[in-house]
């Protein structure tokens, strides 16, 4: 009949206490929905899979000096966690418009936050890297603060399927837009061993390059196919053999890290995309405006140093950060992920 009511379906069960695969992990995708087991993963200073935790927010809404009224941009959407704050601050009065290359996440955040009450009329978010400033900016006018967190989201980070993490088995693939570009799998399979060392070297400072691009290289010249995140870890492992006992655990664990986010860096190409946006930034902002920027490594953070530094010079900025500010002791040991962070600003004149 057609008006037989429908049979109630509970959801599919999995074996053992927790779900093995992260698209059967109904906690970690629809974290908003479990706060109490969200609390306690904070308090025990971890991350919960599924979300991102958001760094130094009180010290950038200290800086950035929201009022209501205001235009402004988080050219980094994420998890929407810096976004949240700044919307509050505008008290429906004014427009934040915000930019994210990430495909996956991106729809998931702006219906978040649309569910928070913030839709349209307050916030505009645009699928687009924020290297296109200026596309934004001959939409909004001059913009009156600017936040830009350069690190990777913890989502992101959590799903094995993207490949960010060399602890978890995955495709490697480290694309923040996974429709656009190239693999680091495939990248790997056309660059030479001499390119791959100054990108280890350059995008990640890796003390041990040379010897984990000649293994890379070689293995892959004898017919191996490196195309999961296991795959090239075992190669690191591998050529670091040489490292002592004692030392060798540690050092692996920290070549991995460093050698995934050179070959992220450099897949997506972040350092170009930053500079064309450090570029673009006074002429993004407005009379007085605020810009503060996150980073999580020396090389963005030099970047963000030279550019204000040489901005300031120049007039442009009338003041800037005389020091990067470092996450409180307090947030660190909360937040496992802000101990890299570091925070510069700029004022425009």
């Amino acid at each position: 009949m057609d008006n037989q009511e429908k049979k109630h379906t509970r959801r599919p069960r999995y074996k053992g206490t927790h779900p093995k695969a992260f698209k059967d992990k109904y906690k970690e995708l629809n974290p908003e929905l479990y706060a109490n087991a969200v609390e306690k993963v904070i308090q025990k200073g971890n991350t919960p899979a599924g979300m991102h935790r958001s760094i130094c927010v009180k010290e950038i809404l200290d800086f950035l000096q929201i009022t209501p009224g205001q235009t402004g941009l988080d050219a980094t959407l994420g998890y929407g966690g810096h976004t949240l704050e700044m919307l509050k601050c505008l008290n429906s009065k004014g427009h934040l418009y915000a930019t994210d290359v990430d495909s996956i996440e991106l729809p998931r955040t702006r219906e978040r936050l649309e569910r928070l009450g913030y839709g349209p009329e307050i916030l505009t978010v645009r699928q687009t890297n924020f290297s296109n400033i200026d596309q934004i900016t001959s939409e909004s006018g001059p913009l009156n603060f600017i936040l830009a967190d350069l690190g990777v989201s913890s989502m992101q980070i959590d799903n094995p399927e993207r490949g960010f993490s060399y602890k978890t088995e995955g495709p490697l693939d480290l694309r923040l837009n996974p429709s656009k570009g190239i693999s680091a799998a495939d990248r790997l399979r056309t660059i030479s061993q001499e390119e791959l060392r100054g990108m280890l070297s350059e995008n990640a400072d890796e003390p041990h390059s040379a010897e984990i691009a000649h293994a890379v290289i070689s293995a892959i010249k004898k017919g191996a196919d490196i195309t999961t995140t296991s795959q090239l870890r075992q190669v690191i492992k591998d050529a670091l053999n040489f490292i002592p006992e004692k030392d060798r655990d540690n050092e692996i664990k920290k070549s991995c890290q460093r050698c995934f986010q050179a070959l992220r860096i450099d897949v997506n190409n972040e350092f170009e995309a930053l500079y064309e946006f450090l570029e673009k930034l006074p002429a993004a902002l407005a009379e007085g405006g605020r810009v503060a920027i996150l980073t999580f490594h020396s090389g963005e953070d030099r970047l963000v140093k030279k550019s204000f530094q040489r901005f300031y010079r120049e007039g442009i900025y009338k003041e800037i950060a005389p020091e990067a500010i470092r996450p409180s002791a307090a947030e660190c040991g909360s937040n496992s992920r802000a101990r890299s962070a570091k925070l510069r600003w700029a004022v425009k004149a």
